[in-house]
């Protein structure tokens, strides 16, 4: 219809019916920045080029998008004047049925989503810069929302369905199926769920359905290795004993993922993928693709082993191995609660299995037996194996932790309130679980230490205990007196009460991490204890409050120094932090490359504090961060060493996007560049970048090193090539006063040659190929171009004999057997290859069968004087009557119906061009007709007056002259010829200064020339769109056919 109603979401009141529409309201948008309110009487009103479909502002409020039914995006500002207008590719047959821009605020510039009835989906920046490429739908979308934060994207319509998107387009999966078209989806703003997302759908048959979607984790643990789903289609692992991380881009949904050792697998929907560690370093974090299985699998439970993985289906497992063959399967009496890797022999691992039932096996991939540990009468919910794999806790779905001896089956003891349970991997004695808000920690028969915690209890590794918190994990630290595992706090507890008795602690047996025992400290180790607890809990906690700032400063470093010594460096960083000793604490990190913690201090510290600064940053850098490293070197304002940083580490698009706003880092960032392009054999892209910078010498250096390489390698194409941009080098140095003169010369000297060249190129292909691409008659035209053009000195690699051979053959072929005849007698004088010798002797007596003269149809036509000019031309390229050049095609070398023209005196060239677009209409003829009529015919006679009989072209009259003596005499023009020319006549070659332009005269207006706006080379139309369709470039200066400049 044509009105707004205005609801209330809570409960559905209407709110306010708006009207003052008189046509179909399609879409609606709400500005963010209250643009527009119910108050408002009237508001202001624009015309659009087309039926307006859908609307979206932006998150500031400044800028409207408006979908239109003609295909067309156009972006306008609050005031309504289009800023941007995007045409989409389909135009009218693919209306754009909704827009969306990305609610995000961590993204740097503003998004737009698009969908249409082509059935696509892309993404534009607000400039209407497209972000990659457009994804196809199969299917009419008719809705398009985000997420409140823009991660995720809904899309509905014609296919009856809505589907969840990554924000870079890529789909998840179906949230709902419905009936009839999906004409509208909504995600409820201002969640703050992390794991629930509520969303609305309506649809063609009036019904509306609400949604709310569960995330669930998607994640794998192993030892100090945490791997787990981000983005729905991304994989990041992290190491939490160094909290490195990397990023593994799937670009497809992550439905499972494990780990073990220096293995992980990513199920995606249509495969799996195994990757691999590229070292055996326990810090390496480099993983690359071992193996990709591609085939579909149903699965609860994914577990990687060395060689094998295995899938968790209901009751069933099965082993496969890295090629997707099934070597094994277990089937179990219920269902498969649980499933852990406890270790072994690559291809013999075992498996720790939980059963519905409350049964517990251990399996070995490498046996098809399962083995019984115990039966419990409860269900599993998780199970841990000791070290000594003597003894397994179980959490059952009572809550209960339970921790049983293997051997003889023997329940040791029971706790309450949990919900997962973990083994020390270091301490045979100690556990830890968490239930009901709390960390709990068992030491042998000591009772529970307890401490508050929101998460699960997944992984105990020394002194560090790992916690799960919906997304994140994080590391507990566990303090532990040197050489042993008791919780520090309890001995703190112990000490402060000031009854400090027998100490106590834990101390492994041997270096492998064997069992654990109890032993009395003796007097000098006590002592050494008790300074350690004095100096850590006792003096903090009493006397740092109180003290002198300096005096307090001084114990935390010298804490810090303590911490530093004993190999706890987390410890030592936070106290050096909070002693202000950021050099010492920046030192640590960087050691143990902390990136995350560099960044952070970094972030903290002010601008003025270059010192750490200036280290952090280096550090940053070593350690393979350079975004880090670029975001401290801004934060200090150090735009040199940003650059630097940019050249050293590659990134070039920062570099010059650096470079256009500081002018005066430019040589420090093409020449390095340029050099970089050289050393990976991009030399053309070399020259350019050394030009750029300035750098005249090096850039005409490589352009001279590529052009002698091209004609030693019989690469006459490319050597053309070179010339003509060596040529154009030379009239970018001409500008300067100084070199004027001697850099014109080498202008004209590289332009001959590169003219040469491309033609040469035609034949040496010829007379080295087995079969030609050219036809004859070209052959023939480019043989007698090169004939007349060439310097007495015969430029490197061009070969008169293949020349004169061509020549010869093309020429007896059409009919010029005058030619033929001179060519095969100039053949004598020169050596012959011997693979030619034959052909020649052979043509040199037949020709002598043949006439002695030329085929008038190949003779040329000078079109400034009308004269049949000779074959065999002794004055070269030009007009034996009246010496005016020639101009050639340069792909079919005919010869073209243009005549250069020179400016009178004091005409400019800007005047030329006005005088010329002027396009004054030519006189009309004064055409009268006389009928005579008899007996036997009726005869309709035209008679011209005198007026029209004097109607000559002005231009035509300069070129009819008697041409005296034997010197060229140019074509000069007045403002009155230049009046009555057509534009469409005229071709021009604006040479850059210091040259002058160059004006030509079509004489066969209906024959069409294409000039090349680059090179200024002129092509017969057809053939310069043929050619330009084959290369996608000009043949002769391979100019993009989509550049739009010179």
């Amino acid at each position: 219809g044509n009105r707004l109603l205005v609801y209330d979401t809570s409960d559905g009141t209407l709110l306010q019916p708006l009207k003052g529409h008189k046509d179909t309201v399609y879409c609606v948008a709400y500005a963010k920045d209250g643009l527009w309110s119910p108050e408002q009487k009237s508001v202001s009103k624009h015309k659009s080029s087309s039926k307006i479909i859908c609307c979206s502002w932006t998150n500031d409020g400044q800028y409207l998008a408006l979908g239109m039914f003609n295909g067309i995006i156009s972006i306008r500002n609050k005031n309504g004047e289009e800023k941007v207008k995007i045409e989409r590719p389909g135009g009218s047959l693919s209306p754009i049925w909704s827009i969306c821009w990305n609610p995000s605020r961590e993204e740097r510039n503003d998004i737009l989503a698009v969908a249409d009835w082509g059935q696509k989906i892309s993404f534009y920046q607000l400039s209407g810069k497209q972000i990659g490429k457009d994804r196809a739908l199969n299917f009419d979308p008719c809705c398009i929302s985000y997420f409140t934060k823009g991660e995720y994207i809904l899309l509905g319509g014609s296919d009856k369905q809505v589907s969840l998107f990554t924000k870079d387009g890529v789909r998840l999966g179906t949230v709902g199926e419905q009936n009839s078209w999906v004409w509208t989806c909504q995600v409820k703003p201002d969640s703050n769920y992390v794991r629930h997302i509520t969303g609305v759908v309506g649809c063609q048959d009036g019904t509306i359905s609400f949604y709310q979607l569960i995330f669930s984790t998607v994640h794998g643990l192993y030892k100090d290795r945490y791997a787990y789903r981000d983005s729905m289609t991304d994989v990041i692992v992290q190491h939490l004993i160094t909290e490195q991380k990397v990023r593994i881009k799937c670009k497809e949904l992550v439905k499972k993922i494990a780990i073990y050792r220096n293995r992980l697998a990513i199920q995606l929907p249509e495969k799996i993928l195994i990757y691999e560690l590229y070292s055996e370093d326990s810090s390496d974090m480099h993983y690359r693709v071992k193996e990709k299985i591609i085939k579909k699998f149903e699965c609860n439970l994914l577990v990687v082993c060395a060689n094998h993985i295995i899938l968790c289906q209901e009751k069933r497992l099965q082993c496969l191995s890295f090629s997707g063959v099934k070597e094994r399967e277990w089937q179990m009496e219920s269902l498969i609660r649980y499933i852990k890797v406890i270790g072994g022999p690559p291809g013999r691992e075992g498996l720790l299995v939980g059963l519905k039932n409350g049964q517990i096996l251990k399996i070995f991939v490498d046996n098809l037996f399962a083995i019984i540990l115990l039966k419990q009468a409860t269900a599993v919910r998780c199970l841990d194996m000791s070290a000594s794999r003597k003894k397994l806790a179980v959490v059952d779905e009572n809550d209960t932790c339970l921790v049983y001896d293997i051997d003889t089956k023997e329940l040791l003891f029971q706790e309450p309130n949990a919900n997962s349970v973990a083994w020390n991997t270091q301490c045979e004695d100690m556990l830890c679980f968490s239930g009901g808000g709390y960390l709990n920690i068992k030491a042998s028969t000591f009772p529970v230490h307890r401490q508050k915690l929101q998460g699960f209890v997944v992984g105990y590794n020394g002194s560090k205990i790992f916690c799960l918190h919906v997304f994140s994990i994080s590391a507990v630290e566990v303090p532990q007196v040197t050489g042993g595992t008791c919780p520090l706090s309890a001995l703190a507890r112990r000490t402060r009460s000031g009854k400090p008795g027998p100490l106590l602690v834990f101390s492994n047996k041997g270096k492998g991490g064997g069992r654990t025992r109890m032993k009395s400290l003796g007097d000098g180790e006590e002592l050494v204890l008790r300074k350690y607890m004095f100096l850590f809990v006792v003096l903090p906690q009493d006397f740092l409050g109180s003290g002198d700032p300096k005096e307090t400063k001084m114990l935390i470093t010298k804490q810090a120094d303590w911490a530093r010594n004993i190999k706890e460096p987390k410890a030592a960083v936070e106290m050096y932090i909070s002693a202000g000793e950021h050099v010492k604490a920046i030192e640590i990190c960087g050691d143990h490359g902390w990136v995350d913690m560099l960044i952070d201090i970094a972030r903290k510290l002010d601008k003025a504090e270059r010192e750490p600064l200036l280290l952090c940053a280096t550090y940053l850098k070593k350690l393979d961060s350079p975004g880090y490293a670029a975001e401290t070197y801004l934060k200090m304002g150090d735009l040199k060493s940003l650059v630097q940083l940019h050249v050293e580490t590659q990134r070039w698009d920062e570099a010059f996007a650096l470079g256009e706003k500081h002018p005066e880092f430019k040589d420090d960032i093409y020449v390095p560049y340029a050099q970089w392009l050289a050393e990976n054999d991009r030399f053309e892209e070399a020259q350019k970048a050394f030009h750029k910078a300035g750098r005249q010498r090096e850039a005409v250096q490589v352009l001279e090193q590529l052009t002698n390489n091209a004609v030693a390698e019989s690469r006459f194409n490319d050597a053309a090539y070179y010339y003509w941009m060596l040529s154009m080098q030379c009239l970018d140095i001409a500008q300067d006063p100084a070199q004027k003169d001697m850099m014109l010369g080498k202008f004209h000297h590289f332009q001959r040659l590169a003219e040469l060249y491309h033609g040469y190129h035609a034949i040496h292909r010829h007379t080295e190929d087995p079969f030609s691409v050219h036809r004859p008659e070209t052959l023939f035209n480019i043989s007698r171009f090169l004939l007349h053009s060439l310097p007495k000195d015969t430029p490197l690699g061009i070969s008169k004999v293949k020349i004169l051979f061509t020549l010869a053959k093309q020429s007896k072929a059409l009919g010029a057997y005058r030619l033929a005849r001179h060519a095969y007698d100039k053949l004598r004088g020169l050596y012959i290859p011997a693979r030619f010798q034959k052909s020649i002797e052979l043509g040199t007596l037949t020709i002598r069968a043949k006439p002695f003269h030329d085929s008038e149809e190949l003779v040329p036509l000078c079109y400034r004087c009308s004269t049949n000019n000779p074959l065999l031309n002794n004055l070269g390229n030009v007009c034996i009557n009246c010496r005016q050049p020639f101009i050639f095609s340069a792909s079919s070398y005919d010869v073209l119906h243009l005549v250069e023209f020179y400016l009178g005196e004091g005409i400019t060239d800007e005047e030329a061009i006005s005088l010329i677009d002027l396009e004054v209409p030519r006189p009309k003829q004064d055409n009268r007709q006389q009928e005579i009529a008899n007996s036997s015919s009726q005869i309709l006679r035209l008679v011209e007056t005198k007026d029209s009989m004097g109607d000559e072209d002005p231009f035509t009259a300069k070129l009819s002259f008697e041409q005296g003596g034997s010197e060229f005499v140019p074509v000069v023009v007045s403002r009155l010829v230049l009046r009555s020319m057509s534009r469409r006549d005229v071709l021009i070659k604006r040479w850059p200064p210091p040259l002058r332009w160059q004006y030509f005269r079509s004489l066969l207006p209906d024959a069409s020339i294409t000039m090349c706006p680059s090179c200024f080379q002129m092509f017969h139309s057809e053939d310069y769109e043929l050619l330009v369709l084959q290369h996608g470039c000009c043949p002769y200066c391979r100019r993009c056919k989509d550049d739009p400049g010179p």
